[in-house]
């Protein structure tokens, strides 16, 4: 008597067609998101590290530079800006969470891009006092650092804008945490870096 195999029962990941596997990122699949967001998340958090470490060893160099340089610097507008993108930060999270119940979301994520605006505005009004008052990256070496790294900061703002923008207009659940994910990244590094470059001594 011939046995009959029973039919394979082929299971297909959500989102995956048929004949093809899906990626196994190792512990990033786990994480909310696309988890190639996370390597370049991964990647930035890595350069702006090397960043901080050669800011603290050229001020061991130098301290006396850092101390009167860092005393032009504007902690209100700075603390100002530090809240303006916790604040965005909590409106991208919770809309994120909105979408994922079905409620709506969009005015959120406005809200957040409109503040990361903000966050532009106060940063350029400070460059523009800097400048005004003669401290520009030749100034000396904590004002090159301080240029460099909080420029590359704004420009990861306006590329996080961009990237809420995009994920508003196409928002699945999987695009908000990737660009939520995102924009997380930009606001830890700045919560870093303010107090970093702007109050320890």
């Amino acid at each position: 008597m011939t046995e009959t195999a029973a039919p394979a029962t082929v299971v297909i990941a959500d989102g995956v067609a048929d004949g093809e596997a899906a990626a196994d990122w190792g512990p990033l699949s786990s994480l909310p998101g696309n988890p190639m967001m996370w390597i370049l998340i991964l990647g930035e958090l890595a350069a702006f590290g090397a960043m901080f470490i050669g800011f603290a060893v050229t001020r061991a160099l130098d301290p006396a530079i850092f101390d009167a340089s860092q005393a032009q610097l504007d902690r209100l507008l700075g603390g100002v800006n530090t809240m303006v993108l916790v604040t965005s930060g909590w409106l991208v999270a919770v809309a994120v969470r909105r979408r994922a119940s079905g409620l709506s979301h969009r005015p959120l994520m406005l809200g957040a891009m409109a503040l990361g605006g903000v966050f532009l505005a106060v940063k350029a009004v400070e460059y523009g006092d800097k400048i005004g008052r003669g401290l520009t990256l030749e100034t000396n070496s904590f004002f090159q650092l301080y240029y460099l790294l909080t420029g590359f900061h704004a420009m990861h703002v306006a590329a996080g804008i961009v990237i809420l923008g995009i994920v508003t207009w196409w928002d699945s659940l999987e695009n908000l945490e990737t660009g939520a994910a995102f924009w997380h990244m930009v606001d830890l590094i700045w919560v870093l870096l303010y107090p970093i470059v702007y109050l320890l001594r």
